[in-house]
């Protein structure tokens, strides 16, 4: 059966009614999404995991058309085509992330991805969140799908090498979907950010100070990414303590010397802040208001009863319920996390990966380095440089805001 995957070859389904699931969407794109994920994962299951990936592996694809003879607009299009790219190397590096194929597929299915439209790039990708905020679902351009491939060999011999301990983003599946003959890149990623805890601040640094400054209208936003300038002019510490700082920059080395050693540059460290004391008391505000709200909506019902109604009761699935019993990082949901040191002014946890790794340094990046030199001059801080040098400012700046 896995052999099937190495063949590049086309089924063509007769698409039946749904029974349980329904895609629904308000996008076609996604509907097909969801119904790609759903089929592709429940395919897999009945493939043997092989005992070593060989080349091929990372070269094959699995395509599947539908002609929906069962057309219901409200759910999904009458024709469309999925095609999910090395199934099996991808199924694996899920795997060595302690991803369970199931519960990917229900988060990403279950429900539509959310529109996360205010953190659309300047490349024009657009940012889903699956519902259960484990998964972010990012659409790429045909380009990056070939650079996906270019470094997926060595890319899974990293993670297998760390033992899965990186902070490079965790590629999780890629997909080619197409609707009315047009063609939609996705890549799946886990959320370097936990679905539990609220992030209060967003910093992208890439170590330069040439342009590295949020602009107003990001600083408009309800949660605006800052950047370099920005992070320097707000004097923040990362104050996680030395055991803890050894052990990241320890990480951080190995994974930026992998992306040296595979000429990719421009990379970001991406940084959430979440402030504990802060969260309780948003808990807290939160809770009031909708207890609140069901007094004023339940009253009627409440003065008609005799024994009156349990007041200020916690549903088990609050804010306010998590955040007071889960004071520590977990380790399946907060994988990117570290708290902060005894030396910290207030308790924090810090969300801290590798994003935006993906750029290799070719002749475009060739030539906006000099450009840029010509501009700034040759002692300037831009972010466009060879990736060795890249890599030493990244680091060193990193190193430095850490204590």
């Amino acid at each position: 059966m896995s052999s099937k995957l190495t063949k590049h070859k086309t089924k063509k389904v007769k698409a039946v009614q749904q029974k349980k699931k329904l895609f629904r969407a308000n996008e076609p794109v996604l509907s097909v999404f969801m119904w790609g994920v759903n089929y592709s994962i429940t395919n897999l299951s009945h493939v043997d995991e092989p005992s070593l990936l060989l080349p091929e592996h990372f070269k094959a694809f699995s395509k599947v058309r539908v002609d929906n003879s069962n057309y219901n607009k409200e759910n999904m299009p009458s024709h469309f085509r999925v095609k999910e790219y090395c199934p099996l190397v991808f199924r694996n590096i899920r795997e060595r992330f302690n991803v369970c194929d199931d519960e990917f597929m229900n988060s990403l299915t279950k429900s539509q991805p959310i529109d996360q439209n205010e953190t659309s790039g300047k490349s024009g990708a657009r940012f889903f969140l699956s519902e259960d905020k484990l998964y972010i679902i990012k659409t790429v351009t045909s380009e990056e799908v070939e650079a996906v491939h270019a470094l997926l060999a060595e890319y899974h011999q990293h993670v297998v090498e760390q033992h899965a301990k990186t902070l490079l983003p965790q590629y999780l599946a890629m997909y080619r979907v197409t609707v009315n003959d047009t063609e939609n890149y996705l890549l799946v990623m886990r959320n370097v950010f936990s679905p539990f805890r609220t992030v209060h601040t967003k910093y992208d640094i890439k170590g330069s100070l040439i342009d590295r400054a949020a602009t107003d209208k990001e600083k408009s936003k309800d949660l605006p990414t800052f950047k370099d300038v920005d992070l320097i002019n707000d004097d923040l510490k990362i104050s996680i303590g030395e055991l803890a700082k050894e052990e990241f920059m320890e990480t951080l080395q190995l994974d930026v010397d992998w992306l040296t050693k595979l000429k990719l540059m421009d990379y970001s460290l991406l940084i959430g802040i979440h402030d504990c004391d802060r969260a309780l008391v948003e808990a807290e505000q939160a809770e009031s208001e909708e207890n609140g709200e069901r007094e004023s909506s339940d009253d009627a019902e409440l003065s008609s009863s005799p024994g009156g109604g349990a007041r200020g009761l916690t549903p088990p699935q609050s804010p306010l319920t998590y955040l007071s019993k889960n004071p520590n990082i977990d380790p399946d949901l907060d994988q990117f996390a570290v708290k902060s040191g005894a030396e910290s002014e207030k308790p924090l946890f810090y969300y801290m990966a590798l994003i935006d790794i993906l750029t290799h340094y070719g002749m475009k990046k060739r030539t906006a380095n000099a450009a840029k030199q010509v501009k700034h001059g040759s002692g300037a801080e831009i972010s466009t440089v060879k990736p060795e040098q890249y890599a030493k400012r990244f680091t060193d700046f990193i190193n430095k805001i850490i204590d």
